[in-house]
C-alpha cells in the first residue's frame, strides 16, 4: 500500500488514472465521469489532511456533454402532439411550456397553488419561490380542469389519480411516439419555454425570474440553441433599435 501511495506524485500516475476513466467510458461516459468524480474527491480529502502527496485526479475535465439544451419543441412537434394527446397530457404540456417548470415538481404541484390568475410553487432543485402569471390558453385550460378535479395534484392520470413519475414516463413516452415526434423530451420543454419567452420579446432577466433559471442557465440555453442565429431575433433587434434611435435622435 505504501509504495503505491509514494507513486502518487509521479506525472505518469496521472494518466494511469485518466486510462482506467476511458475504460469506464466504454460503457458509459456519464456513469465514467461520476465514478471519476467520486474517486477524485476520496483523493482530494486524503490530500487535504496530508494522507498522501499529491491527487493526481484534480480537475479531469468531463467526457459526458449534455446536448439536451439543444433539444426545442418547434411549431410542428406542439401541433403533432396536440393532435393526438389526451386532454390530461396535453395539460402537462400545456403546463410545462408555459411555465417553464420540472417535470418533478409540475407532477407534485396541487390545486392550491393555482388561484385562478398565479401558480406558486418552491422549485425542488435550488428551493427557489416563483409565482408565475397564468393566461391564454393555459389559464382556459386550468380552468376547465379545475371544474372537474378529482385528487389534489393537477396533473392526474386516466382514472383521476396523482401521478408517479415512472407512470407519467411511460405514458407520456407512448403519446409522443403515437405523435411521431422524435429526440425530443418532455425536460426539453423547459428549454422550449426559454426560447419561445425570449422570442416574444422578454429579457433574459425577466425569464429567469418566470421560470426559476439562473441567469447564467438562460444564457446557456438560449446560446446552445439556433435562437442566437434565429432570423426572427435578428428582426426583433432591428425594429427595437429602430424605433429607439427614431424616438432619441436629436434632430439637425
Amino acid at each position: 500500500m505504501q509504495q503505491s501511495l509514494a507513486a502518487l506524485p509521479d506525472r505518469r500516475t496521472r494518466s494511469e488514472f485518466l486510462a482506467w476513466r476511458d475504460r469506464l467510458a466504454i460503457k458509459s461516459r456519464r456513469q465514467a465521469d461520476y465514478t471519476f468524480s467520486t474517486f477524485a474527491a476520496i483523493m482530494a480529502w486524503a490530500n487535504d489532511r496530508g494522507l498522501i502527496l499529491s491527487n493526481p485526479c484534480e480537475r479531469p475535465g468531463k467526457l459526458y456533454r449534455s446536448q439536451r439544451a439543444e433539444s426545442i419543441w418547434l411549431a410542428d412537434d406542439e401541433a403533432a402532439l396536440k393532435a393526438v394527446a389526451p386532454p390530461h397530457l396535453w395539460l402537462a404540456f400545456l403546463l410545462a411550456v408555459w411555465t417553464g417548470q420540472r417535470q418533478g415538481d409540475l407532477l407534485r404541484l396541487t390545486w392550491t397553488a393555482y388561484d385562478g390568475q398565479n401558480i406558486r410553487l418552491k422549485q425542488s432543485k435550488g428551493g427557489r419561490r416563483v409565482n408565475i402569471p397564468v393566461g391564454g390558453e393555459l389559464r382556459t385550460a386550468l380552468d376547465i380542469a379545475a371544474k372537474a378535479k378529482t385528487a389534489v395534484t393537477i396533473l392526474t392520470t386516466t382514472n383521476g389519480t396523482p401521478w408517479t413519475s415512472d407512470g407519467f414516463r411511460t405514458s407520456w413516452g407512448k403519446i409522443v411516439a403515437k405523435a411521431k415526434v422524435s429526440g425530443l423530451t418532455f425536460h426539453d420543454l423547459r428549454g422550449t419555454a426559454v426560447t419561445r419567452f425570449a422570442l416574444g420579446g422578454c429579457s433574459e432577466a425577466e425569464i429567469a425570474t418566470f421560470t426559476g433559471h439562473s441567469l447564467k442557465d438562460v444564457g446557456a440555453i438560449l446560446d446552445a440553441h439556433y435562437l442566437s442565429r434565429d432570423s426572427r431575433m435578428a428582426e426583433s433587434a432591428l425594429m427595437k433599435r429602430e424605433a429607439h434611435e427614431a424616438g432619441t435622435k436629436v434632430p439637425n
